[in-house]
């Protein structure tokens, strides 16, 4: 994909492909009962990772539905990944990108997923010409309520029960946000 510039830096991240390197790292948050819970997934094994990142070291075009683009998050001053935010295009005719994240919650609270969030939503704006973008989240990650909240999404639509994790309802939220929205 040359629509983005890669690798993406910020002030104090470097967002990149995964490489096959990054399966432990990427197992440390993606394999925790806790991450897994607001993906509406079991949490994955070492071995799933390994199958993901083979997928996505290697980036989709940007002209279909579902293409996507998944970054692994790196801190600047130190190796290792601490997470990933993922654009994928929703709808190639209407120009519509769903943003998302994951990061291990030792990294919570410092301001990274916010950094890595907002420098994506600018790169799918600029670079891939999205003309809306949306994040689907549970609820109850309250976390990602407030991540959106400062990119300067809006919240549209609530969606109560409207997805089952095992034996548990989950409830959404949808918060989107045009070009203008954003607070970069």
């Amino acid at each position: 994909m040359d629509l983005i510039t890669l690798p993406v830096t910020t002030e104090r991240l470097i967002l990149r492909l995964f490489t096959a390197d990054d399966i432990d790292d990427m197992h440390a948050y993606q394999g925790l009962e806790s991450v897994a819970r607001y993906l509406y997934r079991p949490p994955r094994t070492r071995e799933r990772c390994a199958e993901v990142i083979e997928q996505i070291s290697a980036p989709t075009g940007w002209a279909e539905d579902g293409d996507e683009l998944v970054l692994a998050v790196c801190r600047a001053d130190e190796p290792g990944v601490i997470g990933e935010v993922v654009v994928k295009l929703s709808s190639a005719y209407a120009h519509q990108a769903e943003i998302g994240w994951v990061f291990h919650p030792a990294h919570e609270g410092r301001g990274y997923a916010t950094e890595a969030a907002r420098a994506v939503a600018a790169a799918a704006f600029d670079d891939l010409g999205a003309h809306r973008i949306f994040a689907r989240l549970d609820v109850e990650n309250t976390g990602s309520v407030k991540l959106c909240e400062r990119l300067g999404m809006r919240r549209e639509a609530h969606l109560v029960e409207n997805d089952l994790d095992g034996e548990r309802w989950g409830s959404e939220y949808i918060y989107a946000a045009l070009a203008h929205d954003l607070k970069r």
